[in-house]
């Protein structure tokens, strides 16, 4: 655009010759420049259409259009990229040669020329306004004197021309060609149709235009207000059923076929319902417009047939109304079916059978069915029989009670298509029909009684149930029995039936919670003797099988398909099990059998029982001592010592002194006669000694069962010495002590009374900690020595090391090595002496606990410091020399520059005055 700078111009505007000058491919464009001097360039662009064009481009159809003589035509025209307001006004123009003639305008009245006047005023010709930038110029009836070029204008509404501002289009009249009829007949027919019928309906179409056209067959059917399309033959050759037609047509049973003198045929096959209406023919005429698109110049339409579809009538019925039939009687059902329907139909019955008679098709179960070839489906028992045209026989032999229930049944009439196949037109199902079975019950009744009773406990019982007086028992009847419990309760209280075991139709024994342990065991056996009797046994019977007990019979009938299905139960009376009882006693007594010993002599004691009402008791046999609440050994004051079950089995219970295994014996001297014996007793054994007694009678399978307990008096054995009274204490030259620091602490032993040689004594010493301030923790073992000098110490997990060692013969030392944290709490010893007697018997002295003492751990800061100290101050000397040497050496070498100084000129201001 630099070359436009030195034109001349005139005004504001530059033309331009050609804008392909420029490079622009569009032929009409409007150039809009602005330099510095306001030039604005301007050039007509007469194709609007590209897409580098700017300005108004006014659009019309592209011709020519060709319409048909005395219809109705639309002419569109449109306008965008404008400037202005948004509604724009249109000036339609017309011309049969050059000069053009003016119409119609959207904003001027009297813009219509005289010659137009007349068809305006009429509506003839007129504007319709689709939006704000388009409208259409509609002709109705248009003649061969509206043949020629029209002229689409806008009136400029853009601050400056650009664009086009008009458009053309030629309009070609041709003459109407287009025959459509119906039936050579008449003009519309009638036709009364059976649903499921079939039926053919033709009209003819020709065109004779001068012009290369298509036609467009639509059969159309009117059931209610509005038209709607059945099937269509396009202008393209391509059939369109319509909206709900299109799985009738792909199933062929709508078809449109062309004929012979341009006749278009429409079958319908499987006439329905929604068949019914008024159909016609609608034929449009199709020519392909200079932009190859489609368009439609006209349309007509004739009504062919009126149709009326008479829907099928069919009754079914089932003859028998409700009956009742006796077990392995026939049942007999006639289905009886009534239509109007006339010509040729086949019929198909199904028989169905429900438990309810709201059940429905989809729950009831299909006995037999007919199709409506006469093809009967497969049965044994159950057979369908054709009477004659109308009836229809089901015969089910050798009823049975499940066959009680609802029999239906349903109907169906089919007819025949063009193409040999069936269509079922109606469908209907009649009402239920009840039917009972009435069994045949086997009469019989049922007997208990006791074979055999308990007197005692643990006595066997034996129960027999019988059929008696039975009748009708045929070999399609099997019985089963059912044994039940209830239990005895005081006063009105009543009991619920407990199932001990029942069986089923194959005489599985089924157990019930009651009874099945011991049943698996063996305890109580179900057998069957005979065909008519069936037995209870329970081998031992218990306190808890005290009740009555009742067996219901079973009555079992097979069916046809030899399944079982149960139509009778008998109860029996019931039967009392009970035996007098009383209650068991049990006496003990325990005998000391020398008044006066010693310590370092045998302690012995029997125990003689005696018991009632047990029948043939066993004994098992406990020994208890209840030591003085001083003993440590036992806090709880009671101790198990030795045993002797029922089977003479002999056990040690919590007896603990290993050096006296064999001290303690339990033996039994008579049936009911036991003696314990303790060698060489000692101190620590001082206390009330009893004899725990259980009576125990035979259980089944050989089991003991527990009958009742019994304690004896107490035996006391109470030594009366003068011997030395042991006191112990802690000791401690430094309980405050520092993390890892050696912590001593004593354990002194002291005498009062008799003294004792040191080989006469013997020490057990422990040492034990509560990790707390305030005693409310368990204590834990730290380390042991026994009166043999064997060190025994307990797993620690910290890094601290224990020893203890005996100092002298009272004194004992323990030590922690590289004291924790965890180490501080309350320490203190606990000490068991020992003293050899006379006899040269050692015996154990009570144990005796020492006052705890309070061991602290503390943190000594300043060894816990120095070091971290040291090496801080040590590095930070370190980093601040290198830091300095760093620094001195940078400026010395590494940042020394010359700097020369500017030499300044002293000059003074200048006055303005003497520029």
């Amino acid at each position: 655009m630099n070359s436009l700078q030195g034109k001349e111009h005139a005004g504001d505007y530059l033309f331009l010759p050609a804008a392909e000058h420029f490079g622009f491919s569009c032929s009409a464009v409007l150039l809009l420049c602005h330099f510095a001097v306001d030039v604005e360039l301007w050039y007509p662009c007469p194709q609007p259409n590209i897409a580098f064009c700017r300005g108004r481009i006014v659009r019309v159809p592209k011709g020519p259009l060709i319409r048909v003589l005395g219809t109705e035509v639309a002419i569109p025209c449109s306008v965008s990229d404008y400037d202005g307001p948004s509604e724009q006004n249109f000036d339609w123009e017309f011309a049969r040669e050059t000069d053009f003639v003016r119409i119609v305008s959207t904003w001027d009245s009297t813009f219509t020329s005289e010659e137009y006047q007349k068809r305006v005023g009429h509506g003839d010709i007129k504007l319709r306004r689709s939006s704000n930038d388009a409208v259409e110029l509609v002709i109705k009836n248009i003649q061969p004197t509206d043949q020629g070029r029209y002229k689409c204008s806008t009136p400029s509404t853009d601050a400056t021309v650009q664009g086009n501002y008009d458009a053309e289009v030629q309009v070609k009249v041709i003459s109407d060609g287009l025959w459509v009829s119906g039936s050579k007949a008449r003009s519309s027919t009638s036709l009364k149709l059976s649903e499921g019928d079939s039926f053919k309906l033709r009209c003819s179409a020709i065109t004779t235009s001068p012009e290369h056209t298509h036609l467009h067959v639509t059969w159309q059917i009117k059931s209610g207000l509005s038209w709607q399309d059945i099937l269509s033959l396009t202008h393209e050759g391509k059939f369109q059923p319509g909206p709900g037609y299109e799985e009738r047509y792909r199933d062929g049973d709508i078809r449109l076929d062309t004929g012979a003198n341009d006749t278009y045929r429409l079958s319908v096959s499987q006439a329905s319902s929604v068949d019914a209406g008024t159909y016609r023919c609608l034929v449009s005429e199709w020519v392909r417009g200079a932009d190859s698109s489609w368009q439609k110049i006209q349309e007509k339409s004739v009504e062919i047939a009126s149709v009326s579809i008479q829907r099928t009538v069919l009754d079914v019925l089932i003859s028998t109304s409700n009956l009742s039939v006796t077990e392995r009687d026939s049942l007999d059902l006639t289905c009886n079916i009534t239509t109007d329907r006339s010509g040729i139909f086949q019929a198909e019955v199904t028989w169905y059978f429900s438990g309810s008679p709201d059940d429905t098709l989809s729950d009831a179960q299909v006995l037999l069915s007919m199709d409506h070839d006469s093809v009967v489906s497969d049965s044994t028992l159950i057979s369908l029989s054709h009477v004659d045209r109308n009836s229809y026989r089901l015969l089910v032999r050798d009823v049975g009670v499940e066959d009680s229930g609802y029999y239906f049944c349903q109907a169906a009439v089919w007819v025949p298509l063009h193409n040999g196949s069936w269509h079922k037109v109606v469908e209907r199902t009649s009402a239920p029909v009840s039917v009972v079975v009435t069994a045949l019950e086997p009469d019989y009744e049922v007997f208990l009684n006791a074979s055999k009773t308990p007197k005692f406990s643990d006595d066997p019982t034996e129960l027999e149930c019988r059929i008696t007086n039975a009748q009708d028992t045929e070999a399609n009847i099997r019985f089963t029995v059912s044994w039940y419990y209830k239990e005895h309760l005081p006063g009105d209280d009543v009991a619920t039936e407990e199932l001990l075991a029942t069986m089923d139709a194959d005489w599985t024994l089924l157990l019930g919670d009651r009874s099945r342990e011991r049943t698996q065991n063996g305890e109580i056996i179900f057998s069957k003797k005979a065909v008519d009797t069936f037995s209870l046994r329970i081998q031992w019977t218990s306190e808890s099988d005290r009740g009555d007990y009742f067996c219901v019979i079973s009555a079992w009938s097979r069916h046809r398909n030899n399944s079982w299905v149960k139509s009778k139960d008998v109860t029996s009376a019931p039967v009392s099990i009970l035996w007098a009882t009383q209650d068991y006693t049990l006496t003990v007594e325990a005998v000391k059998l020398k008044p006066f010993f010693v310590a370092g002599h045998t302690f012995e004691m029997t125990c003689k029982v005696s018991s009632k009402n047990i029948k043939t008791p066993r004994y098992s046999v406990l020994i208890t001592a209840e030591k003085p609440l001083t003993d440590q050994s036992n806090p709880n004051g009671t101790t198990r010592i030795i045993s002797l079950n029922q089977d003479s089995v002999v056990r040690l219970e919590d007896w603990t002194d290993q050096t006296r295994v064999d001290g303690v014996v339990l033996e039994k001297v008579q049936e009911n006669e036991f003696r314990y014996r303790m060698y060489q007793t000692q101190i620590s054994d001082a206390g009330l000694y009893r004899c725990v007694v259980t009576a125990w009678s035979p259980g089944g399978g050989g089991m003991w069962r527990e009958a009742v307990n019994g304690l004896s008096n107490p035996i006391q054995i109470d030594f009366q010495t003068s011997g030395p009274v042991f006191n112990v204490s802690v000791h401690s030259d430094n309980l405050t002590i520092y993390q890892g620091e050696l912590a001593d602490l004593l354990c002194i032993i002291t005498t009062d009374g008799m003294a004792l040689e040191p080989d006469d004594m013997s020490f057990d010493v422990s040492w034990f900690a509560v990790r707390s301030f305030a005693l409310d923790r368990e204590p834990v073992l730290l380390a042991s020595v026994d009166r043999r000098g064997i060190v025994t110490q307990s797993r620690r997990n910290g890094s601290s090391d224990l020893s203890l060692e005996r100092i002298s013969p009272l004194e004992f030392r323990l030590r922690v090595h590289g004291c924790e944290d965890h180490d501080f709490g309350n320490h203190y010893c606990v000490v068991t002496p020992w003293v050899r007697s006379a006899t040269g018997v050692w015996q154990q002295e009570p144990a005796v606990k020492a006052k705890p003492v309070f061991l602290s751990v503390k943190m000594d800061v300043l060894n816990a410091f120095k070091y971290p100290l040291l090496i801080g101050i040590g590095l930070a000397t370190v980093i601040g020399l290198l830091s300095c040497l760093i620094g001195y050496c940078s400026s010395r070498w590494c940042c020394k520059k010359e700097v020369q100084e500017t030499r300044r000129e002293r000059r003074r201001l200048m006055s303005m005055e003497m520029d």
